[in-house]
């Protein structure tokens, strides 16, 4: 719900903003002011998110901190859950909210016209029913002096928000759909405090690192999740363009893994870190010291050639370093914690700009607008007797066109930008405490930011998706003769009963009946004297629902007309029998790109 301020004699909107160290253009987009920006005692104004927490000084009282802040002594009672007689001490620390929960409604207003006025709104459509809702009102009729709880509104935009929260007890990955306003447990628990989620390029995966640092890929479509490998926390992960590739560094290595085929190649660098795919898909960036044990950028080929220093500077170490989604230049920070100062690297030429930062010099979590045009960053500030708090700010990447959206009250949030670059989500309510409670999103064209998740416990990272989610265009294989179920590509067509094909791929099923240990019937498969894998074909153990199991992957020398044939044979929980005849044996065969997405549905019936 939004919070609202009555305007009392001799305020201005810059005074107000300042109680709460909120810009001044985001107070006015909040209750879409006409310039210029005239007030009137009385008005009530929405307050946006803010610093709400103060330090209690010699001589102060609830009264006169009321009295300062324009509020009434009942807000500040209830915020801090202060008992008679409201005894307050030097150096404790006070929420002071900036008004009630509630707008007084006025002659002549509208559930139409509140919604305009205070951005009660959804891809800017208003939203009066959703006051309604809120309310629990039999109609669209008010009258003056109800008390109306005014809340916010899913923004709407393209695309979901992944976030880190413990709300349901533990560490879990979750979604939110800025259109509905929905949010979805995604991650089954897995996730840990030091998790950030990295979606892939077509929005369908994201990668994270959990508990004990297992790097986890989940399926958004299907609500699988695969283990790749173990990782020390906070890794920088970043997906290839086409999505099919993760590159992360560990022990002096650049790994390339391949989801599809469960291939992790390797390049040796030492000392490589924050590795990042170029948009080409052909090179890679990454950080490492020089022979001086300075961090430069350098640039190396996919297949290890070609490697190439980028910068020839003294700025180390280099944090936070993140490729423009054009390629063309790379941000990084430096030094470090106590002062961080946001770099740009132009990739050509090795050109370094530095960005204007905030007021000390402490500029955390840079994050480049999906259009490559601005740079998005969380800039501490600091003020007597409220302590660090930070700024939502944006700056062209050589620096300049600096804009201050929003505030949050911790001392660092991440940001994330929305798909269209206009868009940025950001972290807040802390409250002193250093553990952010909600999530805000502000519009860089409207800054009236929209708080769209709170008191669902601590949440740590939160990332917006590439753009929308792909329609789930798979439909369900069933077979109670092989008993099993599957997905698969709606598009592909049955060619016989355990057959399909498509213009991109295909399956087929069957049962297996041996009496050679498993491991040598996934060799007598792979390597059949007709070569169907190639004349080396790889197999990796894997699990289908707990049974033992194993993947077939081709060699490049695989015949074209096989059309990249890969294999998956699992064990049957039961066996089957077919026919009069028992198979102890399940086997798959797909082509190599769709293997995977059709295994992680696989269900034995």
């Amino acid at each position: 719900m939004q919070t609202f301020y009555t305007v009392r004699p001799g305020d201005s909107v810059s005074a107000i903003a300042k109680r709460w160290e909120i810009p001044v253009t985001a107070l006015i987009a909040a209750n879409n002011l006409p310039s210029p920006y005239i007030i009137y005692p009385g008005q009530q104004l929405s307050v946006p998110s803010g610093v709400t927490t103060v330090q209690v000084k010699s001589g102060d009282s609830i009264y006169s901190l009321a009295q300062a802040y324009g509020v009434p002594i009942a807000v500040i009672i209830e915020a801090n859950r202060l008992s008679p007689p409201y005894t307050i001490y030097i150096d404790q620390i006070l929420i002071i909210p900036p008004g009630v929960p509630y707008y007084v409604v006025q002659p002549g207003d509208t559930l139409y016209g509140l919604a305009g006025r205070y951005n009660v709104t959804t891809s800017g459509v208003r939203r009066p029913d959703l006051i309604r809702q809120a309310n629990r009102l039999p109609s669209d009729l008010i009258i003056a002096g109800m008390h109306l709880i005014i809340p916010y509104a899913p923004p709407g935009g393209a695309g979901r928000l992944a976030f880190v929260s413990n709300a349901g007890g533990a560490y879990d990955l979750w979604l939110y759909d800025p259109r509905s306003g929905r949010t979805t447990a995604v991650g089954s628990q897995q996730a840990d405090a030091h998790s950030v989620p990295y979606w892939s390029p077509d929005n369908r995966r994201i990668a994270f690192i959990g508990k004990q640092g297992v790097l986890f890929i989940l399926d958004v479509l299907q609500g699988t999740l695969m283990q790749i490998d173990q990782l020390e926390p906070y890794t920088t992960l970043s997906w290839s363009p086409d999505s099919k590739q993760i590159a992360y560094t560990k022990q002096n290595r650049i790994v390339l893994y391949e989801l599809a085929t469960f291939f992790g190649r390797t390049l040796s660098v030492t000392g490589a870190k924050h590795v990042q795919w170029f948009p080409s898909g052909d090179k890679l960036l990454f950080a490492a010291p020089d022979n001086t044990g300075t961090d430069q950028l350098y640039e190396i080929r996919v297949d290890g050639t070609g490697q190439r220093q980028i910068t020839h500077d003294t700025f180390s170490p280099k944090n936070d370093v993140e490729l423009s989604p054009n390629g063309s230049y790379a941000l990084f920070t430096s030094p470090g914690a106590s002062i961080s100062i946001i770099y740009v690297v132009e990739i050509n030429t090795g050109n370094i700009s530095e960005l204007t930062g905030g007021p000390i010099a402490k500029n955390y979590f840079p994050a480049w607008a999906p259009n490559s045009a601005a740079i998005a960053y969380s800039a501490t500030d600091f003020a007597e007797r409220k302590g660090y708090f930070s700024t939502i700010q944006t700056e062209r990447p050589q620096g300049g066109g600096q804009q201050i959206l929003a505030v949050s009250d911790c001392f660092a949030t991440p940001v994330t930008w929305s798909p269209g670059s206009e868009a940025i989500a950001y972290l807040s309510g802390c409250r002193g405490a250093g553990l952010s409670s909600e999530i805000w999103i502000v519009d860089i064209r409207h800054p009236a930011p929209i708080r769209v998740i709170s008191g669902t416990g601590a949440i740590s990272s939160v990332q917006w998706s590439y753009g929308s989610i792909p329609a789930d265009n798979y439909a369900q294989f069933r077979s109670t003769v092989y008993r099993v179920s599957f997905p698969y590509p709606a598009s592909w067509r049955a060619v016989s009963e355990t057959r399909y094909e498509g213009a991109d791929g295909f399956f087929q099923i069957s049962a297996l009946a041996s009496d050679l240990p498993f491991a040598e019937l996934c060799r007598s498969e792979a390597y059949h004297p007709l070569m169907p894998y190639g004349s080396s074909p790889r197999i990796v153990p894997g699990r289908v629902q707990g049974q033992e199991a194993c993947y077939i992957f081709p060699s490049p020398d695989q015949a074209p007309e096989l059309r990249r044939q890969s294999a998956l044979i699992a064990v049957y929980p039961q066996p089957v029998v077919i026919n009069g005849s028992t198979y102890p044996y399940f086997i798959l065969w797909a082509d190599q790109d769709h293997i995977q997405a059709i295994v992680n549905g696989l269900r034995f019936l």
